[in-house]
């Protein structure tokens, strides 16, 4: 039986610093004068980004509706929701967009960032009825790492993408390995492919299908990741995964 894992309380992230903010006017009455537009900044930011995923929820709906989907290699990975088998999934940072689209009516639990992109991220994945824990690979990491490991034991399956937050692209870190590890869990590598997309100039170049496009979304093989894995296999396994996602990536083939 899992030992259980004592409650962890949610992390404050540390305030964002403006580095010009206490050198305007040389000294602490320029600081003092540079509150104010700085403090209108972050509320204005900071209500752009809770009214956002309220007016990107219904276009992103709409999109998802008009898309074309076809699934390749999804049988095992359904069959153990199906025997209520719980799993990791692991997308590329830029293939996230399919999480919803795949994992429709499953419990899902997926890490976003401390900062304000993953707070418009969580209230859009809200929508799909995907809880969100926060946390990154700079702060919160282990705090955020925790509570997956909770949402896993409250039932919910668990996606990550291995190359995020912040890169580099198509480059898995290790900390999914662990988590599997952990849940006691296999990883199921995701793609997809979209016969018309854009693509945003972020540092992954995330896809977004084009409305009415056709898309395939590809499951490779699971990869389990066994509890008394040494330092030595969780590497190989970080290697294995990265290899598997890469071929996945540049395999499926974009509808027509």
């Amino acid at each position: 039986m899992t030992p259980p894992v004592p409650p962890v309380p949610e992390a404050h992230a540390e305030p964002d610093l403006d580095p010009g903010a206490a050198s305007v006017a040389g000294g602490p009455a320029g600081a003092a004068m540079s509150a104010r537009p700085l403090t209108l900044r972050r509320r204005v930011l900071a209500r752009l980004v809770a009214l956002s995923p309220w007016l990107l929820r219904p276009l992103l709906f709409l999109l998802c509706a008009s898309l074309r989907i076809e699934y390749v290699g999804d049988a095992a990975l359904r069959a153990r929701w199906a025997r209520g088998e719980r799993a990791v999934l692991a997308f590329w940072h830029n293939r996230l967009l399919a999480l919803p689209v795949l994992a429709a009516g499953v419990p899902m639990c997926v890490m976003v960032s401390r900062h304000r992109d993953g707070e418009l991220a969580a209230g859009m994945l809200a929508a799909w009825g995907i809880t969100t824990v926060r946390g990154s690979a700079s702060r919160g990491a282990v705090g955020g790492f925790l509570r997956l490991v909770h949402a896993f034991r409250r039932g919910h399956n668990l996606a990550v993408a291995p190359d995020g937050p912040r890169g580099p692209r198509y480059v898995a870190k290790p900390g999914v390995m662990h988590l599997a590890r952990a849940v006691g869990a296999p990883i199921f590598p995701v793609a997809y492919a979209a016969s018309r997309a854009w693509h945003l100039k972020s540092w992954d170049r995330l896809m977004v299908p084009r409305p009415f496009a056709r898309v395939r979304i590809v499951v490779g093989d699971a990869l389990p990741v066994p509890a008394d894995s040494d330092a030595e296999q969780l590497a190989a396994l970080r290697a294995e995964l990265e290899s598997r996602l890469t071929a996945l990536t540049e395999c499926v083939a974009a509808p027509r």
